[in-house]
């Protein structure tokens, strides 16, 4: 068994501001490894413009000899160069991959074998077998013990709930809370109404299979594992004691889809009384799960600002997607919330199956009728893991599309190698690139249309652009970070990012 390791968070280029939410799952498996009695260095590259640099000189450094690195799709790029320079400069190293994307393109593989296709999931995770000794896919807090093994297997899955390696809501909370003290927190710059806040994940999963949603073929990201209340309430205070924050973004998928998740708010709200502090929080609701009740408890909890993946404005398209929320439900969360005085950021996406002129301008229309506090709108990007990637056959070479069951509406997406382009994850006005179109529209008119609503809904609503704000533009990608990987759409980039210069590199042996 190998006893000491180098983890590294690959840089996500295409973000405004990379050091806004750190990169828990990584954290995680450093916490359980540091547990076990292993070295655990960590090299954190997020906003590390020399990245390739920062990394050779870490190897001219150290002895290390094993590396894990994660990867979320469009860090995928980035991940290539480190692990073809972790080749040159260290050959016999062996070099480990988990993390999101590797656990969407095997699932992919699944699925592909269920249907006797071999098609470009296979293909994608041959690539990455070439690159990488070891694939991890799925939880990795107990995955990577045998990746670390004298003989590992190619790929060890956790994503196989009938596996040991998959993690139940038991083992969840045995675990110890992620090992930020690897990293230097300082640096990361995330703030709720002037609040300083870290983010945190509650609960794992989403049971909903929305087209355009990744993981909707992994029990890793479909099954909902909750924490209880009292744990998650527990790490708060642990993050208020050791960091002095009072700021929580939960970047779970859908808080409510717990259903105790009323009861968690009280929770919060009695510890908040006990350790004579306020906290403000954020995170994310399903619409139609969204009730009087919850919203008064969240308020009364410290929350401000709750997001919502509304998508679209139109009916067809939120049936063609399984939304399971109505235009009528999202209208009457919209109500709820304001009732309770929580403000609203409405997450849109467009390039849906059957879009169109007319089911943009009727998004366009819906959020001028329901005046959320912000919002974004994305062209989506038909990812690994998703079904509109899953589910999608080839009708023309390099083009892929999906159609739906029900309206037969379709949506063609051009073939993108994701190891080596991430153009495709452009999401600043003016900067979009867009790799789907529809029967209706070409991607350069989705881009067109998507550049006309946001500024004419920002215009009509007095709502700024968030350019100039990290963490809201951060959340403009919905979370294919080494957070949760649940919704996955376009991100955003911006030529003014800060560039950083150094690194920091903190070892636990």
């Amino acid at each position: 068994m190998i006893r000491r390791i180098c983890l590294i968070i690959p840089p996500s280029l295409f973000l405004l501001d990379e050091r806004v939410f750190m990169s828990l799952g990584i954290l995680k498996v450093a916490a359980v490894l540091e547990q076990d009695g292993i070295a655990v260095e960590m090299l954190d590259l997020s906003g590390v413009t020399n990245y390739e640099d920062a990394l050779s000189a870490h190897l001219r450094s150290s002895t290390v000899q094993c590396f894990g690195i994660t990867a979320t799709t469009p860090q995928m790029p980035a991940t290539a160069k480190i692990q073809e320079t972790i080749r040159r400069l260290r050959p016999s190293a062996r070099i480990i991959l988990g993390g999101p994307h590797v656990t969407l393109v095997y699932a992919a593989v699944k699925h592909e074998r269920k249907r006797s296709v071999i098609g470009r999931a296979a293909r994608s995770i041959k690539q990455l077998s070439e690159m990488f000794d070891v694939l991890v896919t799925g939880d990795g807090e107990l995955a990577v013990f045998e990746a670390l093994k004298e003989n590992p297997p190619a790929i060890v899955d956790g994503d196989d709930p009938k596996s040991s390696l998959f993690l139940n809501t038991t083992a969840i909370e045995e675990l110890p809370f992620p090992a930020r003290h690897l990293i230097d927190v300082s640096t990361y710059r995330y703030s709720i109404d002037g609040t300083r806040a870290l983010s945190m994940i509650a609960q794992l999963g989403c049971p909903f299979g929305c087209g355009f949603c990744g993981g909707r073929m992994s029990p890793f990201l479909r099954r909902v594992r909750t924490r209880s209340a009292q744990h998650i309430v527990d790490e708060m205070v642990h993050l208020y004691t050791t960091y002095g924050v009072t700021g929580f973004m939960l970047y779970d998928d859908e808080l409510n889809v717990n259903p105790k998740v009323v009861s968690l708010m009280h929770l919060i709200t009695e510890a908040q009384r006990r350790l004579g502090v306020e906290f403000r929080l954020r995170g994310f609701i399903k619409a139609e799960l969204f009730t009087d009740e919850q919203a008064g408890a969240m308020y009364e909890a410290g929350f401000r600002w709750i997001l919502v993946g509304f998508e679209s404005g139109h009916p067809r398209i939120l049936d063609n997607i399984q939304k399971k929320a109505s235009r009528d439900d999202n209208t009457r969360c919209m109500e709820i919330a304001r009732r309770h005085n929580l403000k609203v950021k409405a997450l849109m996406s467009l390039g849906h199956p059957g879009e169109s002129e007319e089911t943009i301008r009727a998004t366009r229309d819906w959020l001028v009728e329901v005046r959320p506090d912000d919002f974004d709108a994305t062209v989506i990007t038909t990812y690994p893991g998703t079904p509109y990637f899953d589910e999608a056959e080839e009708t023309a070479p390099g083009v892929w599309t999906y159609t739906c069951p029900k309206s037969q509406d379709r949506l063609h997406g051009v073939e993108v190698d994701y190891c080596r382009v991430a153009e495709y994850y452009k999401g600043a006005p003016g900067s979009y690139t867009a790799f789907v179109y529809t029967d209706s529209l070409t991607s350069v008119q989705l881009v067109d249309l998507r550049d006309w609503l946001e500024a004419d809904v920002r215009a009509k609503l007095s709502i700024p652009f968030n350019g100039a704000n990290p963490g809201m533009r951060y959340e403009h990608s919905m979370g294919q970070s080494g957070l949760p990987p649940f919704m996955l759409r376009t991100s955003s980039r911006s030529s003014g990012n800060a560039p950083r210069k150094g690194i920091r590199l903190i070892s636990s042996g």
